[in-house]
């Protein structure tokens, strides 16, 4: 027998769901590492090459370009011998923080909660190691 569908209690979505919105402009790869960095002052490609070491060049440049496009980083030429571009970001881009210190936040949580249930199972690993005379 299958089980009655209940109906939803919560209001519908707008017709473009924000929360979609907010997740398509941070849901790619790295993305939130780059805000996050640029959450100080503005930096060059290098440094934020030095900032995330583990992103490719290919892969910031990507990024970087997809949150310009989507007004969360502003590209500046800074005027110099030679040449660099500094990236800050914008008014929207600030907005983001608190957005991204409540999921690092969540983040530590998870990870302690993690370590909190690893350790009676060593601990119980240790005593029945004992007990058996090992």
């Amino acid at each position: 027998m299958a089980l009655k569908l209940r109906k939803s209690r919560v209001d519908p979505p707008p017709p473009i769901c924000p929360l979609t919105m907010c997740m398509k402009l941070l849901g790619g790869a790295w993305t939130p590492n780059v805000v996050w960095f640029l959450t100080a002052c503005p930096r060059r490609f290098g440094e934020l090459r030095a900032d995330i070491p583990r992103i490719s060049a290919k892969t910031l440049s990507a990024r970087l370009r997809a949150l310009e496009s989507k007004g969360v980083v502003t590209r500046s030429v800074v005027a110099s011998s030679p040449p660099s571009v500094e990236y800050a970001l914008t008014d929207l881009g600030r907005e983001l923080i608190p957005v991204i210190n409540a999921i690092v936040k969540v983040g530590q949580k998870l990870k302690e909660d993690a370590a909190h249930e690893s350790r009676p199972a060593r601990r119980s690993a240790a005593r029945a190691s004992v007990a058996r005379g090992a």
